[in-house]
């Protein structure tokens, strides 16, 4: 039986969610330096795979309203094939990667993220990334906010939901 060993090259797509602002406005309001409020995605298989409120989402690589990414992060290469991949992505979204377990604080789209980097790579995202919300809410500040803040869900437009529920058109 002859044996492909075919690989595919992941990224981490990162984006800025507040164009900056943190850098300059979380000195003042949270009493430390924060470089950004940070959404991440992955690209694999020529797609941007994502997660917010409203499930697991996809769209081309750059194509939702934020744009191009602020910077990328070569993750490593994977021989998990697309087929095996969008068959995980589909359990992830039936079961703890749905809408409604979205919480911008535990259980968002820099969770995801990280999950599926380790299973295409074994590797993870950069701590920068998932250590930010506890950063935000080791702050008085961020205590203060956490309920106003714990109400948003964050889901870039311009994806196509893939999750088992909500991908009949």
């Amino acid at each position: 039986m002859e044996q492909h060993n075919t690989t595919y090259a992941v990224q981490l797509y990162i984006y800025d969610l507040s164009r900056g602002m943190a850098r300059q406005l979380s000195p003042i309001m949270l009493g430390k330096q924060l470089d950004g409020i940070w959404h991440t995605s992955i690209v694999v298989y020529g797609e941007e795979f994502f997660f917010g409120g409203v499930g697991i989402s996809s769209c081309a690589p750059g194509g939702t309203m934020l744009g191009p990414p602020d910077s990328v992060v070569e993750l490593g290469n994977t021989e998990v094939n697309e087929e095996i991949f969008m068959d995980y992505l589909s359990s992830l979204g039936e079961t703890s990667y749905r809408g409604d377990r979205y919480r911008l604080f535990e259980h968002n789209c820099n969770t995801f993220t990280n999950e599926v980097a380790q299973f295409l790579t074994g590797q993870k995202i950069p701590s920068y990334i998932t250590d930010l919300p506890s950063e935000v809410l080791s702050t008085p500040f961020g205590q203060v906010l956490r309920p106003i803040l714990d109400s948003i869900h964050i889901a870039p437009p311009g994806g196509n939901v893939i999750n088992g529920h909500n991908n009949h058109s």
